[in-house]
């Protein structure tokens, strides 16, 4: 027998509900029904009787309800004593991350979560969206940082935050000297764009379709960097997330413009739904909700 089955035969004995007890597990009526039939199976006994509303413990019902309260208070105790023990926090966290969360931000974040937890380790590694989800459904990432976050039936998402598009431009770009660029400004203009299988290309297509704007998009890439690379180099303008220019803005190479249509990238943070984090990947994560920092101006 395991926790999880011991934790629901206790939860429906005390909410003297089979349908609330598997709710309060996560599990449906059905499941439940089935698990408490193969466990009466297997003791030989009739835990429930069933005959009664609300249903009445049997004896031996009563007996298993004593045991699985008992198992469950000592299994709390035992692992509110284990981390007790823990006076270090020790571990290693992986995490999976699109390129454009950025070097910096994540640097960032390693160091402040090394100097919390000097004991723990932060290995992050950068990928491809689709190589991002991979990593964590295969368990060789404990979270993923993702745009377009996408949550599945192994996959949960947690919003972590909205980040401002603005137009990217060389400063030499005739739309460098605008304060806010209309989005017929756009129509015509060489772009430099994402790979067409990238969700952040389809929701930029999208946007300037809805506002009727057509580019030439001379190059794609399928990340921010090479694409800063090319606007600085004069390959056509883009529009990129206003958090990811703020380096090649400071050394003069980038120009960000606000548009008059707003257009917002999600960044959500993913992991199995089933998945127990240990210690160092929790405070990882809660680490990531406090600090999502505010947005920053484009210029």
């Amino acid at each position: 027998m395991s926790f999880e089955h011991l934790s629901l035969y206790r939860d429906i004995v005390q909410a003297r509900s089979l349908s609330r007890g598997a709710a309060m597990n996560g599990i449906s009526q059905s499941a439940a029904s089935q698990q408490l039939h193969e466990l009466e199976t297997r003791l030989g006994v009739t835990l429930l009787d069933r005959s009664t509303r609300p249903f009445t413990l049997t004896s031996a019902g009563r007996l298993y309800a004593a045991l699985c309260r008992d198992v469950l208070r000592r299994h709390d105790e035992f692992e509110i004593a284990l981390e007790a023990l823990k006076k270090e926090v020790e571990g290693t966290v992986r995490v999976a991350s699109i390129y454009s969360v950025g070097l910096s931000e994540m640097s960032h974040l390693q160091e402040e979560f090394g100097r919390r937890y000097p004991n723990a380790r932060l290995e992050v590694e950068y990928l491809r969206p689709d190589k991002v989800y991979e990593a964590v459904l295969t368990d060789c990432a404990d979270l993923g940082l993702v745009s377009y976050p996408e949550a599945t039936k192994e996959l949960a998402v947690l919003p972590w935050r909205q980040e401002q598009m603005v137009v990217a431009t060389s400063p030499a770009h005739p739309l460098a000297r605008k304060s806010v660029v209309g989005m017929t400004d756009l129509d015509g203009l060489d772009f430099v764009g994402f790979d067409e299988d990238l969700p952040i290309w389809l929701r930029i297509e999208r946007f300037l379709r809805e506002w009727g704007v057509e580019v030439n998009r001379t190059m794609h890439f399928d990340n921010i960097q090479m694409i800063e690379e090319a606007v600085a180099l004069g390959a056509g303008i883009s529009i990129l997330p206003a958090r990811a220019l703020r380096s090649e803005i400071a050394r003069g190479r980038l120009v960000g413009i606000p548009m008059e249509a707003e257009l917002v990238r999600p960044l959500g943070i993913v992991y199995q739904r089933r998945k127990k984090f240990h210690r160092a990947a929790q405070l990882f994560l809660e680490l990531l909700e406090e600090q999502p920092a505010p947005e920053m101006q484009a210029v």
